[in-house]
């Protein structure tokens, strides 16, 4: 057991180094990932809930696509479809010329667009939530479209979004696994680096799974504050009446 867990040491003869590296680039892609990817998704919710026929299809077709694509085949497609689609252009502007994709860039559009689609969904029922009566009040009171959903649909659409968010985020984290095949060093990767070095599967993969179990929990006891902190004034309505 001590030989196991000198493997996780600090330095040149352990792979904690490598480890830790790897974990903290796993978070680093997750929370770059994680504004991008609500950002979408509800931008496709309003498109979903426009009055144009056009503008609703396109939200429609959006969340069919990337909810139905794996989410590997839509990494590979953003990776290696985006470093010809780049190097075409250049191409055309420097005879010549070619393009790289930066690795982390095309895991952060990649989980993005998966991640928008799905939290799509959530932010579209959140935002039905509301009572039409409410959009019309705040017409009445001479609330722009933008101001009525920015002070009075946004916050009741975020207290009912949450926990469905915090779903999808959990969904994130694990799909972070899915980089290390276009050689991001992340925690799946590193762990993959050791296992092969060391012969030890079952240990450093009982390793990783404690890392993403500890991100999980820590996430867990996140958005339960944070739900706790969307409610507490409804809980207080309720408790008054």
């Amino acid at each position: 057991m001590l030989n196991l867990l000198e493997l996780l040491s600090f330095g040149p003869n352990g792979w904690g180094d490598e480890i830790a590296k790897g974990a903290l680039l796993t978070l680093e892609l997750a929370i770059a990932t994680l504004p991008v990817g609500f950002a979408i998704g509800l931008g496709v919710a309003l498109a979903k809930d426009s009055g144009s026929r056009l503008v609703r299809a396109a939200g429609n077709l959006f969340t069919t696509v990337f909810r139905g694509l794996p989410e590997l085949l839509t990494l590979f497609i953003v990776y290696y479809g985006g470093q010809i689609l780049f190097t075409r252009i250049a191409g055309y502007l420097v005879e010549g010329a070619t393009i790289e994709v930066n690795q982390f860039l095309a895991g952060v559009i990649a989980l993005s667009l998966v991640l928008g689609a799905f939290s799509s969904e959530v932010f579209l029922a959140a935002m039905r939530s509301v009572s039409r009566g409410q959009k019309e009040a705040a017409s009445a009171l001479g609330l722009s479209k933008w101001q009525a959903f920015r002070l009075v649909v946004l916050p009741q659409l975020w207290r009912v979004a949450l926990p469905g968010l915090s779903n999808n985020w959990m969904v994130l984290l694990k799909d972070t696994s899915l980089v290390s095949v276009i050689a991001i060093n992340d925690l799946m990767r590193q762990t993959s680096i050791a296992v092969g070095v060391t012969k030890q599967p079952f240990f450093f993969y009982l390793v990783a799974c404690t890392i993403y179990l500890l991100f999980s929990i820590l996430s867990s006891v996140g958005f339960s504050y944070a739900e706790a902190r969307a409610n507490r004034g409804l809980k207080r309505i309720g408790g008054k009446a």
